[in-house]
C-alpha cells in the first residue's frame, strides 16, 4: 500500500472501477483545472463519487471515502467549456485527506490491495462459475451494450476480484450498490455481491420485457383499429353517411359559428374542435376534449332575459307570494326603478340574513319572477373545497367545472338571478377556502372576467343578480361580508304567522292533499292555537307541517266515518294533532326575592328566562348552574363585581362575598345558554336575594352589564319583546341604545307593554321593586 497526492474530480452518478475504461464529460471549473493539473502527475487523477449528485460544489463530507486512481487516455473539448474524458481505472484508493486548492482540489490517498492469493480454489471456482452463469443470462436479456467478445472476456477472467469489477462496470447497478462493491476489498465477497445484484436486476429486466411486450401488442392493436376507422370513414363518405366523427365536428363548428361569444372563447373552442378531429374518438383524451367543447358551446355568452321594469307588476308578484318582508320588497322595487332609469347599472349583491323558515329562499324565487330573470339556486351548505366554486383543472381525471359555471350553463342566460343558499355554512379545509374563492365572484369590479380552473376562459358574471341567504352573519368571512348588502329578516310575530297560514299555507296544504276549503275548515283561532301550542320557531315550517298533519287526519276521518267535511277549532285541535307540545312560560304569580325574569334570543325566536338566586351562609362560594356559556358566566362575574363595589348603597354587608355562598341557576338546564344580555337580570336577582327585597313579577329585562354598572345594547329586541308579550309581562326594561329598535316592532306587539330605557343599574333597580316595599338606596 502506497500513499500519494493526486488532483481530485468528484463524479456525479458514476463509479469507476479498476481495469474499467469509461468516458464522461466535465464542466465544473475545478474539475477542468484538475484535468490540466493531472499533466504534472503523469496523467493520473483520483476519481471519487459524490454522495448527493445535486450538490454543485462538494466538500469532503459530500464525497465517499473510497475512489479509484485513473489514467487519462483521451480528452475532447466540446462547445460551452465542456470537456469529454476517456479514462482507465488503475487501482482502488482510500482518501485520507481532502485538500481544498485555489484552482483545483487534491486528495491525499492510500492504495488498497487487490486480489489476494490465499483463498480456497474450489470455493473460488464455484463462485466464479455461478457469477458467469448469471452474467451470461443477464446479457441475453439485456442485449444493449454487450457484444459476444465482451461477455467472453469477462467470463474468461481468472481473478475473482477482477471478474467482479468488470461485471459491475458494465451493469446498471445503482450508484450506492456500485460504491458498495468498490469499497468491498474481499474479492470473494465482492463477487458474491455482484451475483446477488445481477440476480435481482435479471428478474426486473424479465418483468420489464414482459410488460414491454404487452404494451407493444396493445399499440399494434390500436394502430390496426386506427386504420380500420380511417377506412370506415372513407366508406361512410362514399355512402353519404354523415353520422360518423365528421358529423360531430360539423355540428360543433356550426354551433360555434352561431354563437356570439368573445374572441378568446371562440379561438379556444375552434382550436379544441380542430384538435378533436385529429384524435382517436375512443381515446380518453378525445373524451376530455369533447366534454370541454360541449361546455363552451352550452354556456350562455350573449343570451339575455328581457328584464321587467314594471314596478306595479313586480310589486304584485311579491305581495302575491309573500306576506310582510317589507325591507326586501322595498329594495327590489328600488333596484327596478334604478334599472328603468339606468339600464347599465350594476346588479345588486344582496344577503338575506335571518332565522330558518322566514322565507329567505322562497322570496328569491319570487324576486326572479318579479324582474323576469331565470332563477338558479346553488346550495353552499357543507361546501369546503375551493374546487367546488372554481372547478378542477383539466389535467385531473374526472375534472369538471365549478358550481358557478354549472349554474350559468343551467340558467342559459347571462343575467339570471343566482341564489347562493346558506352562504354562512361554508368551511375551509386542506382543499382550500371556498369563501375566498367567492370573493372574485361577489365583487362587481372583478367578476366581469371570472376564470374557472376548468374553463380557463374569462367569463362575464357582471350581469348576474346575486342573492345570498344566511342564518348567522358572524360566520361569514369579513371580506366576503363586505361585498354584500345585508338585509336582516327578523322572526314572524304570531299575527304575521296567522296571516301567512290563512293566506298561503292553508290553501297550499289543502290542495296538496286533494281537499278543498269547504271540506276542511280551519278557524283563525285554531291557527293561533297551533302557533302557540304546537310550534316553537321563528319561521313557519313547523306550522306548515302541522297544517299538513291536520289535512291527512281529516282525510282519514272523512273516509272512515263517512263525513263530507271537517271543521277544526281550538276545542277539537287535540283530535288532529295530539296533546299540546309547548306551553308558554307565564309570569310568576307574585313578587319574590331573588327571582327575576330575563329575555333571551334563540334561533327559533324569543324566550323568557327565570333567573333564580339563592344565598346561604358559607365561605363565599359563587356557583353558576343551568348550562351557561362562557360569556354568560363572565356577565355574572361582572355583576358580582358591581355589587361588591356598591354594597353600601344596597345596605349589604361589605364582607358578604366572604361569609355568603351565592348560587345562580337558570332553569331548563339541558338547554345551552350564552350571551351577555342576561347581565342586568343576574345582577338584579343577586341584589334582590342579598337584600331580601322582592321583585315585581310583571317585569322583564334585557341588557349587558359592565363592572361599573353601565347597561349596554343587545340584539334580537323584537323577538324578546314578543316573548315578553306572550308571557304576560307588562313592563320591559331595555338599554337606552336599543330605544330606536322599538320602531321595528309592530304596534300590536307593543300594545299593553311599558318600555323603560335605562343606562345604568340604578335605573334598573328603581323600576323593579314592588310599590310600598323598602328601597335599597
Amino acid at each position: 500500500m502506497t500513499e500519494r497526492r493526486l488532483p481530485v474530480i468528484p463524479l456525479r452518478g458514476i463509479t469507476v472501477f479498476p481495469n474499467m475504461v469509461v468516458s464522461f464529460s466535465i464542466g465544473r471549473k475545478k474539475s477542468l483545472a484538475a484535468l490540466i493539473e493531472s499533466a504534472d502527475y503523469n496523467g493520473y487523477l483520483f476519481l471519487v463519487a459524490q454522495v448527493d449528485a445535486k450538490i454543485e460544489n462538494p466538500t469532503e463530507e459530500d464525497l465517499y471515502s473510497m475512489g479509484c486512481i485513473a489514467k487519462v487516455k483521451q480528452t475532447i473539448k466540446l462547445p460551452g467549456d465542456v470537456t469529454h474524458l476517456i479514462v482507465e481505472g488503475v487501482e482502488r484508493a482510500i482518501m485520507l485527506e481532502y485538500q481544498r486548492g485555489v484552482k483545483c482540489d487534491y486528495a491525499a490517498i492510500k492504495t488498497v490491495p487487490q486480489d489476494r492469493e490465499d483463498y480456497n480454489k474450489a470455493e473460488v471456482d464455484a463462485v466464479m462459475r455461478a457469477a458467469a452463469e448469471v452474467f451470461d443470462e443477464y446479457t441475453k436479456v439485456d442485449t444493449k451494450g454487450y457484444t459476444a467478445e465482451t461477455v467472453t472476456n469477462v467470463i474468461s477472467t481468472e481473478l475473482p476480484g477482477q471478474m467482479a469489477d468488470l461485471m459491475a462496470a458494465g451493469s446498471i447497478f445503482k450508484v450506492e450498490q456500485r460504491q458498495q462493491l468498490l469499497e468491498t476489498l474481499d474479492p470473494i465477497r465482492r463477487l458474491e455481491m455482484v451475483v446477488q445484484f445481477l440476480s435481482y436486476e435479471l428478474e426486473v429486466l424479465k418483468l420489464k420485457n414482459d410488460i414491454d411486450g404487452k404494451v407493444k401488442a396493445k399499440l399494434e392493436k390500436a394502430q390496426r383499429d386506427y386504420y380500420l376507422r380511417e377506412q370506415l370513414k372513407v366508406i361512410q363518405e362514399e355512402l353519404g353517411d354523415k353520422d360518423g366523427v365528421q358529423a360531430m365536428i360539423d355540428e360543433y363548428t356550426e354551433r360555434l359559428n352561431s354563437k356570439n361569444m368573445p374572441e378568446e372563447a371562440y379561438n379556444v373552442c375552434m382550436r379544441e374542435i380542430n384538435r378533436l378531429e385529429k384524435l382517436q374518438l375512443t381515446s380518453p383524451e378525445a373524451n376530455v376534449v369533447r366534454q370541454y367543447v360541449e361546455l363552451i358551446l352550452d354556456l350562455p355568452w350573449s343570451e339575455k332575459s328581457e328584464e321587467c321594469y314594471d314596478i306595479k307588476k313586480a310589486s304584485a308578484v311579491l305581495e302575491r307570494d309573500h306576506y310582510g318582508m317589507e325591507k326586501v320588497k322595498e329594495r327590489v322595487l328600488e333596484y327596478i326603478a334604478v334599472r328603468e332609469i339606468s339600464p347599465d347599472s350594476e346588479a345588486p349583491i344582496i344577503c338575506l340574513v335571518g332565522p330558518p323558515g322566514v322565507g329567505k329562499t322562497s322570496i328569491a324565487k319570487s324576486i326572479a319572477e318579479a324582474v323576469n330573470r331565470k332563477y338558479v339556486r346553488m346550495s353552499l351548505g357543507g361546501v369546503k373545497d375551493e374546487s367546488e366554486i372554481r372547478g378542477h383543472r383539466k389535467t385531473y381525471v374526472g375534472a369538471m367545472p365549478g358550481r358557478i359555471i354549472e349554474s350559468m350553463k343551467k340558467a342559459g342566460t347571462t343575467n339570471p338571478l343566482l341564489l347562493l343558499d346558506e352562504v354562512d355554512k361554508l368551511s375551509a379545509s386542506y382543499s382550500g377556502d371556498p369563501g375566498a374563492a367567492l370573493l372574485e365572484v361577489m365583487d362587481s369590479k372583478q367578476n366581469f372576467a371570472f376564470r374557472d380552473h376548468y374553463l380557463e376562459i374569462s367569463y362575464d358574471l357582471s350581469n348576474v343578480m346575486f342573492i345570498c341567504t344566511a342564518n348567522d352573519l358572524s360566520t361569514i368571512p369579513g371580506p366576503l361580508r363586505d361585498r354584500m348588502e345585508i338585509i336582516e329578516l327578523s322572526s314572524y310575530i304570531d299575527e304575521e304567522k296567522k296571516h301567512i297560514a290563512m293566506k298561503y299555507l292553508y290553501p297550499k296544504q289543502v290542495e296538496n292533499h286533494g281537499l278543498t276549503k269547504s271540506k276542511l275548515k280551519i278557524s283563525e283561532a285554531a291557527i293561533i292555537a297551533i302557533i302557540n301550542g304546537y310550534t316553537r320557531e321563528a319561521g313557519v315550517r313547523q306550522l306548515e307541517r302541522a297544517i299538513g298533519s291536520i289535512c291527512r287526519k281529516a282525510a282519514k276521518i272523512m273516509l272512515e266515518e263517512g263525513k263530507k267535511s271537517c271543521s277544526v277549532s281550538p276545542k277539537n285541535l287535540e283530535t288532529y294533532l295530539g296533546r299540546v307540545k309547548y306551553k308558554n312560560k307565564k309570569k310568576n304569580d307574585k313578587p319574590q326575592a331573588g327571582i327575576v325574569r330575563g329575555l333571551a334570543w334563540t334561533s327559533v325566536g324569543g324566550e323568557t328566562l327565570s333567573v333564580e338566586v339563592n344565598t346561604m351562609k358559607g365561605e363565599g362560594k359563587f356557583v353558576l348552574t343551568g348550562n351557561m356559556g362562557d360569556v354568560m358566566k363572565e356577565s355574572a362575574q361582572a355583576a358580582i363585581s358591581y355589587i361588591r363595589a356598591n354594597a353600601d348603597s344596597f345596605k349589604i354587608d361589605e364582607e358578604f362575598y366572604k361569609t355568603t355562598d351565592i348560587h345562580i341557576h337558570i332553569p331548563e338546564g339541558a338547554v345551552p345558554k350564552d350571551g351577555p344580555s342576561a347581565g342586568i337580570t343576574m345582577a338584579s336577582a343577586m341584589v334582590s336575594a342579598l337584600t331580601g327585597v322582592p321583585v315585581r313579577e310583571d317585569v322583564a329585562m334585557t341588557g349587558e352589564i359592565t363592572i361599573r354598572g353601565r347597561v349596554l345594547a343587545i340584539g334580537g329586541l323584537k323577538e324578546k319583546v314578543i316573548a315578553a308579550k306572550r308571557a304576560g309581562i307588562t313592563k320591559v326594561i331595555l338599554p337606552y341604545e336599543n330605544e330606536g329598535d322599538l320602531t321595528d316592532i309592530p304596534d300590536e306587539v307593543k300594545e299593553g307593554l311599558e318600555f323603560v330605557p335605562v343606562g345604568c343599574m340604578n335605573e334598573v333597580l328603581d323600576n323593579i321593586i314592588v310599590e310600598g316595599e323598602s328601597v335599597w338606596r
